[in-house]
């Protein structure tokens, strides 16, 4: 608004030009076309920047522009992804740029400028011309967005620095921003100002923190208005909603540690203003020192604490929610705020959450609600750490409050602050654009506030007609326009007060004797100087004049004559910065002038510290400047300012860059080694080594090149002689350094040959690199890391090699090329000088090509041949397979229709939604812990734990100071290690711990996330160190293999349900209504029809199709046709029964079969059908199951269903026939529809000469059926395929992130090659996800999976394997019936994987700002309804197993040590299991 922007000019004046007298009351301004939306000024320059809609503008002091930049309108539109050429930018239309953030960046002289257009993307100018863009680029992808693209979001931001791990220092900015539709949901975000590694301009650095990635942040709307650093702190002041329906707002600051880069000490307080925090919406902020007067006036009120004069206050003014009828002005000491803040973080940390018992600490951005904080945790430092909890902040109850010490009538929205002769002057700016000027009131209180109305600065009426595009520049002070000492002192204005000896109104620094005692009159009482009387009354005029005749003088002082004072000889004349020093001096003629004098001499300031950056340079410095180390400010001062801390001793040497890195094992080159405390002197060094090896200490050389002569001394005009340049020191210079000319006529090197190799560059450098050919050096003419450009000697040496310099002559000799790096020396080649002997070319065309041309013919002869070999052989087996498949194409036509009748009820079901997902809990426990030893009763999946009574409360506080243990990364890494480093922890415990750890960790899947990160690459490192990176991933033998797994099936649940689910459920079905149109045998688990060869029914079984008529006992006459087979056994009936009468329930809520009963009605009485009954059928030593053909019941019988109620009495009736059916139970003879010793008889016959026609025959059968059953299943098979395999549709971010992940890392290898990634991407995503889900539907859906079944679903498993590899599969007769039956597919299945992999690659980036959103909203869904405590539970007893060695894996590392994670685990060992610990 107008009062906001005019502010700025008000405190230029204010505070940078105070000193300055106005002699004009006109006020400097300036227009804007478009609205200005920011202010900033350079205060070094004095210059002021204007961000405008649409423009920047560049002005100086005086408000004249000096230079702008047009910023819009630009070609956007709200959903574009920047660069606008992409796709994804449609309907873009002119749109204008708002200015969302201004920020200067001092240190290279650049302005940082954000704008509402292309989500928020910044740009760099130069300060001195803003029409100067340093750096911008809107093709970095999502991490680079800034700002809003929204008009209300509110961006503040504050410059920084940030250390990275390597101890380097990069210049940052730190951004508070809110929440727009279409905006990242970072609340705070460190940005780099250069490109570093993967980093890149502008990039958010910093990714896994609470406050920044979470899907909470649009509930709370958050406002922020103003953002400052002070004492190493960061602070943030916003108001924001409570995340409740409730949407009024509370103001919040909010402070996080300077050095903290994760911010995990990130802590609010909230801030009350006003009788019942009336005042509770900040509109603006100003940080500012109180002045005397002020800050006595605080510490006298009591409400504030101690208060000293140069202590920091936060000026804020606020207004009411809802209404802007008034506002107010309040003040917090930031003394008081950190006070609070540290009561807060400490009561987290140590007290539960409690001070003086009650509750004091909120939880914001979680869905967590209650033990949150801990009572166990000693920490000297509270800046946080990653085992902590995080963020925190106030409870209501415990708000900082303050009084309202203005209030005003208005919406104020804008303060700013200035301090004169120790009175407070404040400036407040209200919505209609006036300006007031306010001062604190004489003696603390003046009516009912603390500050009184000076004047008003800027009335409506001034700006009127400038609207918003208009700054003005107005006077603080019109001190000048007051001409006597009433109206001048009566205002109580601090600006202004009256200078006695000069008779006019002025500031206090432009009275030249205000020192004086009533020399300067400024008070409340409004006291003016009055003549009462005056001596001697007379005055001779002639005495007068000869007494006062002046004498110019420098300085200005009027004198007798010319006896004019003097000042010579000072002392000290050196004089350190930062140490107050009296100086002495000599002077002359003192006595002619008794007032105060400012004397005028010469002396030296200096700094210890400059130039002289550690210790061994600090005690290099000349005695005379006195300077010694401080070791506790780690600085060169002067010797005074450091009275207890001198360091005797300089630190020991710190190597921060070695020069190169890389070098020739034989050594003998030169290294640079940089760092601190090196020493100053050659013979301060004692020794060096590398890696054991000495080194010798060379000298710094400095020479110029000294040309002494040149050969040969005459040639052609025309040019074209190499000529050769002899002296001294020529190899001073680079090749690009040097310039060679005659006469004018620029000459050109020559002709230079290369090698190619690896890593030259990092060896060393062309000057250390050596070359000869023959016994003559090469110069070296450039060096890369894998190319050796060399010129060669312009004559043919006369010796072959440096070693065999005694033979001279070399005419018919090649002549040896020899690299020497170091002491290490390699022949790489030879070089031959041609000779005028040449051989005529008739001869060598010849010679040469014919024999070429006859290796060719035959080269390509014996290909030919090979090729139509393998093309027959392709086309015979190709051949064999089209014929079956034309043999069973009408039967495959009459099935697949049959099917599609039959699959159009299920259809049906599928459209009503009707598929039968499992919810996430016992989706994630049957992919999780299904697997493991105890199946469905594993402890996870019951979530029973056996814990007494009296020690469940115990237990839990434990487990949950055991789970913000593994929140440590430190502790979690080590816990990991520990256990992966134990011989007994095997491949089985390793998959069930990590399941443990996924659901222990559900709460926090960012960190999760973060936690397998860090884990692949060190698996990643391990397996291409090891030359083996294609096996990376291939099985479950790590932890974090299993935890990608895990992950992998999180993040593709929803995907699951919305997508991929329904072509899977259909082809489940499909395979099942299939298999059971035909005979399944129940004792051996074969079928007719299937596509597993191994599952393959082989004898020819008849049968016929029944339609049974079933009643339900006790649910009414409704009758339901079922469809059966009469060579089905009762058991395998009463399933098709089960599923056609409960085809609504899910198979966990139908009826099992061993609860039901059968009874058959053929006539009056009924009969009560079974697998075993003593009319079974007995042959020899078999049984035969029965069927119903055994019972013999026909087309269109009546069965009636029961349940089987088991109960006490039905128990003592039936236990004849119980008893009955175990004894035929007993006899493990048992068949169905094929005797397992026929099988064994068939087989020995296939084995066997004489009926291997018969084996042929039936093996083509066989196949035949595989076909049949195939080609009905296609359809299902390539609509699951294409709803993985399709990246045209949506693909899951995981999918796409961990992708980009994958080929992020392999840039960065050299031995990791294109079929390596594709192996990577497969063995991470459709062998460890896809193939789980494709050959277990019951992980997804509530289903029961029969083994026939299965069988068929692993041999799609088996094709969807093969299309994901890259080996080609050669098809012969000897090829397994499975690969033959999908080798027409295989290779459209390829091209399908192929394309999904380029697909996802070409797609926009997904940031881990957004995954880290994503996982945090599966977390906050689901976290809630898994067994988290159990998993808790169960991963410490693997704490509690390897006790001993986690506690001394912690107690070797550092790191652990500093964060006291050895006895964090003590503490809990001793509460979970009262195990005898130190403490």
């Amino acid at each position: 608004n107008i009062a906001a922007l005019l502010l700025l000019c008000l405190l230029l004046l204010c505070l940078s030009a105070a000193g300055n007298q106005l002699q004009e009351e006109a006020l400097l301004d300036f227009s804007s076309i478009t609205p200005i939306n920011n202010v900033v000024q350079d205060p070094r320059s004095g210059r002021v920047y204007l961000g405008a809609v649409n423009t920047i503008y560049q002005l100086d002091e005086a408000l004249r522009e000096e230079a702008r930049t047009v910023t819009g309108p630009k070609e956007d539109a709200r959903t574009c992804t920047p660069p606008v050429s992409t796709p994804y930018c449609q309907d873009t239309k002119p749109s204008p740029n708002v200015n969302k953030l201004l920020l200067v960046h001092p240190s290279n002289g650049s302005l940082i400028v954000c704008g509402s257009r292309y989500r928020g993307i910044c740009s760099l100018l130069n300060l001195s011309n803003v029409e100067q863009q340093l750096y911008y680029s809107d093709s970095k992808g999502e991490r680079t967005y800034v700002a809003s693209i929204e008009d209300g979001v509110a961006v503040v931001a504050v410059m920084s620095t940030y250390i990275n791990k390597d101890g380097n220092t990069f210049n940052v900015f730190l951004v508070g921003k809110g929440y727009g539709s279409l905006d990242s949901s970072k609340l705070i975000s460190t940005r780099i100002l250069q490109d570093y590694r993967d980093w890149v301009v502008f990039e958010s650095i910093i990714e896994a923190s609470t406050v920044q990635a979470t899907p909470f942040v649009p509930k709370y709307l958050h406002d922020f208005r103003h953002a400052f650093k002070e004492e190493g702190f960061v602070y943030f002041l916003f108001s924001r909603t409570m995340g409740s329906t409730d949407n009024k707002n509370f103001t919040f600051v909010s402070r996080l540690c300077e050095d903290d880069p994760h911010y995990y000490s990130y802590t609010e307080l909230q801030l009350n203003c006003g009788p019942g925090n009336r005042y509770n919406k900040v509109q603006a902020a100003y940080v500012a020192s109180p002045g005397k007067e002020l800050a006595r006036g605080m510490t006298e009120s009591g409400q504030y604490g101690k208060v000293l004069a140069w202590h920091k206050v936060l000026f804020m003014v606020a207004s009411p929610d809802d209404d802007g009828a008034d506002s107010a002005l309040c003040m917090y000491p930031l003394n008081t705020i950190n006070e609070r803040l540290v009561d807060i973080i400490s009561a987290c940390y140590s007290d539960s959450g409690k001070i003086a018992g009650i509750p004091a600490v909120d939880i914001p951005y979680s869905y967590k609600t209650d033990e949150f904080c801990t009572s166990h945790i000693d920490v000297s430092s509270l800046c946080g750490a990653d085992f902590l909890p995080s963020p925190l902040a106030s409870k209501p109850e415990f708000a900082q409050q303050a009084k309202a010490v203005i209030i005003r009538r208005g919406l104020l929205t804008a303060v700013a602050i200035a301090v004169e002769n120790d009175h407070t002057i404040a400036f407040l700016g209200n919505s209609l654009g006036e300006v007031y000027k306010v001062r604190r009131g004489w003696n603390g209180m003046c009516g009912s506030g603390w500050f009184l109305e000076v004047c008003k600065v800027m009335s409506r009426e001034s700006v009127q007609g400038k609207g918003l595009g208009a700054i003005t520049k107005v006077p603080v002070q019109t001190c000048h326009l007051k001409t006597d000492c009433q109206s001048c002192v009566s205002p109580w204005d601090p600006y202004c007060g009256w200078c006695v000896l000069e008779g006019r109104c002025t500031r206090r620094s432009d009275c030249q004797r205000a020192e004086e005692k009533n020399g300067w009159l400024w008070s409340p009482k409004q006291q003016c100087v009055k003549i009462v009387s005056f001596n001697p009354p007379n005055l001779s005029c002639k005495k007068t004049q000869h007494k006062y005749k002046c004498s110019k003088c420098s300085i200005s002082i009027c004198v007798q004559g010319a006896r004019c004072p003097q000042f010579e000889n000072p002392d000290p004349v050196l004089i350190p910065v930062g140490f107050k020093t009296t100086i002495g001096f000599e002077g002359i003629n003192l006595d002619v002038y008794q007032a105060s004098l400012l004397p005028s001499f010469t002396v030296t300031l200096y700094s210890c510290s400059l130039g002289r950056e550690d210790c061994s340079l600090c005690k290099n410095a000349d005695p005379k400047y006195r300077c010694v180390w401080c070791v506790k400010r780690k600085s060169c001062v002067y010797e005074k300012l450091c009275t207890n801390d001198q360091g005797t001793e300089c630190p020991d040497p710190h190597i921060t860059d070695i020069i190169p890195r890389y070098g020739p094992v034989r050594g003998g080159i030169s290294v640079t080694i940089k760092g601190s405390n090196l020493g100053i002197h050659k013979e301060d060094i004692k020794a060096i080594s590398v890696v054991g090896v000495p080194c010798i200490h060379q000298e710094n050389k400095y020479a110029d090149p000294i040309a002494r002569s040149v050969h040969p001394a005459n040639g052609s005009k025309a040019g074209g002689t190499v000529i050769t340049i002899s002296g001294f020191n020529l190899d001073t210079a680079t090749r690009e350094d040097i310039d060679v000319n005659v006469g004018g006529v620029v000459c050109t090197f020559l002709t230079m040959f290369h090698f190619q190799g690896r890593g030259f560059e990092k060896a060393m450098t062309a000057k250390e690199a050596q070359a000869f050919v023959g016994d003559v050096p090469c110069y070296v003419n450039a060096l890369q890391d894998d190319k050796l450009f060399l010129d060669p000697p312009s004559s043919q040496p006369q010796a072959r090699s440096k070693r065999h310099r005694r033979r001279r002559d070399t005419s018919s000799d090649t002549l040896d090329l020899l690299i020497k790096f170091g002491n290490g020396e390699w022949v790489v080649g030879s070089v031959h000088y041609e000779s005028n002997n040449e051989v005529p070319l008739f001869i060598i065309i010849p010679a040469v090509i014919i024999p070429m041309l006859l290796i060719i013919l035959v080269s390509v002869y014996c290909y030919r041949r090979k090729s139509q070999q393998a093309e027959r052989e392709y086309e015979k087996v190709k051949h064999q397979l089209e014929n079956l498949e034309e043999s069973v194409r009408d039967r495959c036509k009459k099935e697949f229709t049959d099917l599609m009748i039959e699959m159009e009820d299920h259809t049906n079901e599928l459209s009503e939604g009707r598929i039968p997902f499992l919810d996430y809990k016992t989706y994630t426990d049957r992919v999780f812990f299904l697997p493991s030893k105890d199946g469905a009763n594993d402890v996870m999946i019951t979530g029973k734990l056996d814990i007494p009574e009296a020690r469940k409360a115990i237990v839990g506080q434990a487990l949950n100071q055991f789970s913000n243990l593994l929140n440590s990364k430190t502790f979690l890494i080590n816990f990991i290690k520990t256990l992966e480093g134990r011989p007994d922890f095997n491949a089985r415990a390793k998959v069930y711990f990590a399941s443990l750890l996924t659901v222990a960790l559900h709460g926090k899947l960012e960190y999760y996330t973060d936690i397998m990160r860090t884990l692949l690459l060190e698996l990643m490192g391990n397996y291409v160190d090891s030359k083996n990176p294609k096996l990376m991933l291939r099985r479950s033998e790590t932890v974090v293999e299993r935890m990608l797994c895990n992950w992998m099936s999180i993040c593709l649940y929803q995907f699951l349900k919305d997508s991929a689910g329904e072509p899977l459920y259909k082809l489940f079905r499909a395979i099942k209504h299939q298999t059971e149109k035909g005979p399944v045998d129940a004792r051996v688990k074969k079928a007719k029809y299937t596509l597993n060869d191994t599952g393959l029914l082989g004898d020819d079984v008849e049968y016929c199709v029944l339609t049974l008529q079933v009643l339900v006992h006790g649910e009414g006459p409704d009758v339901t046709p079922v469809k059966v087979l009469n060579c089905d056994t009762v058991s395998q009936v009463k399933e098709k029964i089960i599923e056609a009468v409960y085809r609504n329930l899910p198979y966990s809520q139908r009826p099992k079969v061993d609860s039901v009963s059968l009874e058959w009605r053929p006539g009056s009485t009924g009969q009560i059908l079974s697998d075993l009954d003593l009319t079974s059928q007995k042959e020899g030593r078999w049984r035969r199951i029965n069927t119903l053909a055994h019972y013999n019941v026909r087309d269109n019988a009546t069965l009636v269903l029961s349940i089987v109620l088991h109960t006490q009495q039905n128990y003592d009736q039936n236990q004849d026939n119980q008893e009955e059916r175990n004894a035929l139970l007993e006899d493990d003879k048992v068949f169905h529809l094929v005797r397992p010793d026929e099988l064994d008889e068939m087989k020995s016959k296939r084995g066997s000469m004489k009926d291997k026609s018969m084996t042929k025959a039936i093996t083509e059968i066989y196949l035949t059926r595989l076909l049949s059953v195939k080609g009905t299943l296609q359809q299902f098979v390539d609509d699951f395929f294409r709803s993985v395999l399709c990246s045209g549709s949506v693909v899951p971010p995981a999918i796409k992130y961990f992708f980009d992940f994958l080929d992020e890392q392999a840039l960065k290898h050299d031995n990791v090659d294109e079929e390596t990634v594709h192996i990577w991407k497969t063995n991470s995503l459709p062998l460890r996800f896809w193939v789980n889900i494709l050959k277990n539907p019951h992980f997804t859906f509530d289903v029961h999976v029969t083994e026939v079944v299965d069988a068929s679903l692993s041999v799609i498993a088996q094709t969807f394997m093969d299309a994901c590899t890259k080996t080609e599969h050669k098809l012969s007769r000897d090829s397994p019936s499975n690969k033959l039956l999908y080798a027409k597919e295989i290779s459209t299945y390829k091209k399908m994987v192929d394309d999904y992999y380029k697909g996802i690659r070409q797609m926009v980036s997904v940031s881990d700002q957004d995954m880290n959103t994503h996982l945090a909203e599966v977390s906050r869904t689901h976290t809630d309804k898994l067994n988290t405590q159990v998993a808790l539970h169960q991963l410490y007893q693997y704490a509690s197993k390897y006790y001993d060695e986690i506690i001394q894996s912690l107690d070797e590392d550092p790191a652990a040590q500093s964060k006291q994670l050895t006895l964090r685990l003590q503490r809990i060992a001793a509460a979970l299991e009262n195990k005898v610990t130190d403490l």
